[in-house]
């Protein structure tokens, strides 16, 4: 069976409401939604799936104001970024124990990290980089467009995110 392009799924669920095509791009795109929010969060608290879902709701709000500039793919991209620099500010201001015992329960930068753990110690805009580049497969341009930053801003912010991940990466050599 062929499977129907997200534009003709949109239109459907714009027109008539059709709740078949809303769980058509649902089933379609929320993996990837929830591969990105689990990297972009470390989903320490669990928390991926609820930015998955609050992503579904605004996506649901605002079906009349996507004009088809990207993708869909990238346009649900961008409003989970949103929820979760949303999440981010209120977490800054208001921190929660978790966050705190999350803070404690970092190991030494010394010891030997694999990628998530190696990733979860970059800034917020540096792991965003990677993972919508590297990971994601985001080109410079998309990055650009979700993050509202110049191009050349993503690309400095991946350059330097592989800087500061290539020493915790590298092979030790054992005595």
């Amino acid at each position: 069976m062929r499977e129907v392009p997200d534009r003709r799924l949109v239109d459907r669920i714009r027109r008539h409401g059709d709740e078949a095509s809303f769980r058509a791009l649902y089933q379609r795109h929320s993996p990837a939604l929830f591969r990105l929010a689990v990297r972009l969060t470390d989903d320490r608290d669990g928390m991926a799936e609820d930015f998955v879902h609050d992503t579904w709701i605004r996506a649901s709000e605002r079906w009349a104001e996507f004009g088809w500039r990207s993708s869909l793919r990238t346009w649900l991209a961008g409003i989970l970024l949103n929820r979760i620099r949303e999440a981010r500010r209120a977490w800054a201001r208001h921190p929660t124990e978790s966050l705190a015992e999350f803070a404690q329960d970092l190991e030494p930068l010394d010891e030997r990290l694999d990628l998530e753990r190696a990733m979860s110690q970059l800034p917020a805009g540096y792991r965003t980089a990677v993972v919508l580049h590297d990971i994601e497969g985001f080109t410079h341009e998309e990055i650009a467009s979700l993050l509202g930053v110049e191009v050349g801003t993503s690309k400095s912010q991946l350059s330097r995110a592989r800087r500061a991940l290539r020493p915790w990466l590298e092979p030790r050599s054992v005595l």
